[in-house]
């Protein structure tokens, strides 16, 4: 087997306008169960839930149009693509007391690991990428066996 190969397994998803978030992250969810990550990462599951719902979110408001999920693990990092048919690429904008919502790329931005935007024959393509976290090991205190 050639050892520069990429082994990788993904699912897709297409997400109409009349479709909610919630469905985006239950079907999430599922794909996250058989990798394991809801009992090995659930921060990390936590983290690509709130993400899935925003770009998906952000595809039906702003974009006005389907979302198509992607999410693809390669061993290293889990990848979530939401594609939409509109062009014009998100950035984080600032904070406004003023301004409800505007938020979502901001929260993306705090949560993954990485992300990214790009400009699509048509529409574009927003990706984020994850890397799971385990979750912390106890730290000892209070273990007998543990005490000198």
């Amino acid at each position: 087997m050639d050892e520069s190969s990429v082994r990788a397994v993904g699912w897709a998803r297409s997400l109409p306008t009349h479709t909610g978030p919630k469905a985006a992250r239950d079907w999430a969810r599922a794909h996250l169960e058989t990798l394991g990550w809801t009992r090995s990462a659930p921060q990390t599951v936590d983290d690509v839930l709130l993400t899935v719902s925003e770009l998906v979110t952000n595809a039906h408001v702003h974009a006005r149009s389907t979302a198509r999920l992607v999410m693809a693990w390669d061993s290293q990092c889990l990848h979530i693509t939401v594609h939409d048919d509109d062009r014009v690429l998100p950035a984080p904008r600032g904070f406004s007391p003023d301004r409800p919502g505007g938020r979502g790329m901001l929260l993306v931005d705090a949560l993954a690991d990485s992300w990214e935007a790009r400009p699509c024959p048509y529409g574009k393509s927003v990706t984020a990428c994850f890397r799971p976290v385990p979750p912390a090991a106890p730290s000892g205190r209070g273990d007998p066996e543990g005490a000198e």
